[in-house]
C-alpha cells in the first residue's frame, strides 16, 4: 500500500456496519407502519376479489378483479338490486367460500317466483287494514339465454335476504340453499378494476 494513502481503522468499519443496520431498522419500521395502515383497510374497509364462475353472467365474468367495500353495510342494509359478496352459508367448518349474487328479496318480504318471473309481496303493519304491496320485478340485467322457468314461494325472516345470480340457469343461490342471513354478508363491489375495458364504479348495481 502506498504510504500516502490513509490506513483504514477498525472504527471506520464499525461505523459503516452501524449505518447498514440503521437502514435495515428504518426499512423494518416502514414495513411495520405500512402493515398497521393497510391491514385494517384490508379487513374492515376494502378487500380485493376475483370473480370465478358463470353465475353472474353477463354482469360479471370469470377473471374480473373487484375491490369490495366492506364498510357500507356496517351502517346501512343492502338494498334490492345490490350486488353483494358473502360467505357461503353452507361452507364446511374452517373453509371460507365466497359467492357473488344479487339481492332480490329483503327481510320480511315474500318472494314468489312463477315460471321465472319474480313477484315481491311487502307486508303492511299489523292491524293497518291495508293490502300488502305486490311488485313484479323488472330485471333487465338478465339476458334471455340466462332466464329460468322455476317456481317457488318463500317468506323471509327479519334478518334474511333472498339472493340470486343473474345467470339463473347456472347459479347456486337462495333457490337451492335458502335465504341468506345478514351475518354472512361481506360487502359490495365498489370498483371493477380489471380488465381495464370493464372498469366501473358500483358495477352491476340496479335500483328500480
Amino acid at each position: 500500500m502506498d504510504a500516502s494513502e490513509p490506513t483504514p481503522h477498525s472504527d471506520d468499519a464499525v461505523e459503516r456496519q452501524a449505518g447498514g443496520w440503521q437502514k435495515v431498522r428504518e426499512w423494518i419500521q416502514i414495513i411495520v407502519i405500512a402493515l398497521l395502515i393497510s391491514l385494517p383497510i384490508r379487513f374492515f374497509v376494502a378487500e380485493p376479489f376475483i370473480v370465478n364462475g358463470a353465475s353472474m353472467d353477463p354482469t360479471f365474468s370469470t377473471g374480473q378483479f373487484l375491490i369490495v367495500d366492506r364498510l357500507t353495510y356496517r351502517f346501512e342494509s343492502p338494498a334490492r338490486g345490490d350486488v353483494i359478496i358473502f360467505q357461503y352459508p353452507l361452507s364446511p367448518p374452517g373453509d371460507q367460500i365466497y359467492y357473488i349474487k344479487r339481492v332480490i328479496g329483503l327481510p320480511g318480504e315474500t318472494v314468489s317466483i312463477k315460471d321465472g318471473s319474480v313477484t315481491i309481496i311487502t307486508p303492511t303493519a299489523a292491524g293497518s287494514g291495508t293490502t300488502p304491496k305486490t311488485t313484479i320485478l323488472d330485471e333487465p340485467y338478465i339476458a334471455p339465454i340466462h332466464a329460468s322457468h322455476d317456481s317457488e314461494t318463500i317468506t323471509l325472516g327479519p334478518t334474511q335476504y333472498f339472493v340470486m345470480g343473474d345467470n339463473r340457469l347456472q347459479s347456486s343461490d337462495s333457490r337451492a340453499w335458502g335465504p341468506l342471513d345478514k351475518r354472512y354478508i361481506i360487502g359490495r363491489p365498489i370498483i371493477r378494476l380489471l380488465p381495464l375495458n370493464t372498469f366501473a364504479v358500483l358495477p352491476g348495481q340496479y335500483h328500480e
